[in-house]
């Protein structure tokens, strides 16, 4: 892929694999936003200004409702994935003790994005939450008869489950439609974080038995800050603010014309041909697994191998290595990726993904993710190739001098 960023037009040889974090605009979704933003107009206002953009914001909400499987009505415009997944856990938490206090229990898989973790953990300190944790297999995978045993066992106690469709680190596709079926079973309500997933995996919402769905357009070709929550009509959920009354009162605030309109364009062009590109990402894919197993060959392959993952996620750890080192080492070699470790106070810390799939705390530390979307290339891939066995042989002798300077102390 080419940089704008890097240096003159069509002269950047920066290679970006972090489509998982945030994929560049579809230039659809662009010239979409750019007409939008030259006209005037608040949806909630009655002239003709404001009737104008009411009239982009419901068009763009039956468009996406379209393409995910959902009635319009459950459409609700936030600002991302984080808000939405907020929402979604907060809200239908509050909704449900209201209507039966004993309803305190939070059923989520150990694996979710830090906006259900925390989010979770916040009803927990604040609002006498309990959560259960569901276990996930090697492969990441939360499996239906364990969720069937957890509810079970806290029947009348559960206020939701929320599991995601896709993980975001090593791209592992839950069975949802089998969870959902599960919740249902017990007349309890399922969210899903869906927000890897929408621009990758045939998505309806209504198929899937769930409640809630999040979604969030820079993910899949749209602008960053703007996302939705899928919400069934049924489902009660008290608003996280207040003001206003949008979004059936449970997302007040104006809502921002341009970006919904180049939200709801990028989802239509990615659905528009959902196989012939996940067909192409996936060829891509197996083409940078196959690379970095023939050049690292103790790497190993996080997750799924080909059904069951995403078609753009790659993720390895390099044993020796730390994750940060690699990260910054390919960066200065024009390589752009991620990595799901987190650093807390200085001190290195293995995902939380990686450690619930049964990894080594200390081995998963030296972990990649690489995502690949629309603007990915062979020759993208072939760098990555080249360049990743000096950088991993360089990030495991500065592990070595490190740990000898500790001590061989790595904790």
């Amino acid at each position: 892929m080419t940089s704008p960023a890097s240096g003159p037009s069509g002269t950047s040889t920066t290679v970006y694999l972090d489509h998982a974090a945030t994929t560049p605009m579809l230039p659809a979704a662009v010239e979409a936003m750019t007409s939008v933003l030259t006209t005037v107009g608040n949806a909630s206002s009655l002239h003709g200004s404001g009737r104008a953009a009411r009239r982009r914001i419901e068009e763009s909400r039956e468009s996406i409702a379209a393409a995910l499987g959902a009635r319009p009505s459950e459409v609700i415009f936030v600002s991302g994935g984080t808000e939405g997944d907020n929402l979604a856990i907060k809200g239908i938490y509050w909704g449900r003790r209201a209507q039966d206090s004993r309803r305190r229990r939070i059923l989520a898989s150990a694996v979710e994005h830090h906006a259900v973790l925390d989010a979770v953990e916040w009803l927990v300190e604040h609002e006498d939450a309990v959560v259960t944790w569901l276990p996930v297999d090697r492969s990441g995978r939360v499996d239906p008869g364990t969720l069937r045993d957890e509810l079970s066992r806290y029947a009348d106690e559960v206020a939701l489950v929320s599991v995601m469709w896709a993980n975001n680190e090593v791209g592992t596709v839950m069975p949802i439609v089998e969870l959902a079926a599960v919740a249902a079973e017990f007349d309890v309500p399922m969210h899903s974080d869906a927000v890897q997933a929408v621009a990758h995996l045939p998505v309806d919402f209504t198929a899937s038995g769930l409640s809630a769905l999040t979604l969030a357009a820079h993910k899949f070709g749209g602008p960053q800050g703007v996302g939705a929550l899928l919400l069934g009509r049924q489902v009660p959920c008290v608003p996280l603010a207040h003001g206003g009354g949008h979004e059936r009162d449970v997302r007040s605030g104006t809502q921002d014309t341009a970006s919904v309109v180049a939200m709801a364009t990028a989802l239509r062009e990615v659905t528009s041909d959902l196989p012939g590109r996940n067909a192409e990402l996936a060829r891509l894919r197996d083409l940078l697994v196959a690379g970095v197993e023939s050049v690292i060959p103790d790497a190993i392959l996080n997750g799924p191998r080909g059904a069951g993952r995403l078609p753009n996620n790659a993720h390895f750890t390099f044993p020796g290595c730390e994750g940060d080192s690699l990260l910054m080492l390919l960066d200065a070699a024009g390589i752009e990726c991620s990595t799901g470790s987190a650093c807390t106070a200085g001190v290195a810390r293995a995902s939380h993904v990686l450690v619930a799939m049964g990894s080594d705390p200390v081995t998963a530390r030296g972990s990649l993710r690489f995502s690949l979307g629309h603007t990915t290339t062979r020759g993208d891939i072939e760098k990555l190739i080249e360049t990743l066995p000096s950088v991993v042989d360089r990030a495991r002798a500065a592990g070595l001098a490190s740990a000898g300077g500790r001590g061989g102390d790595r904790r």
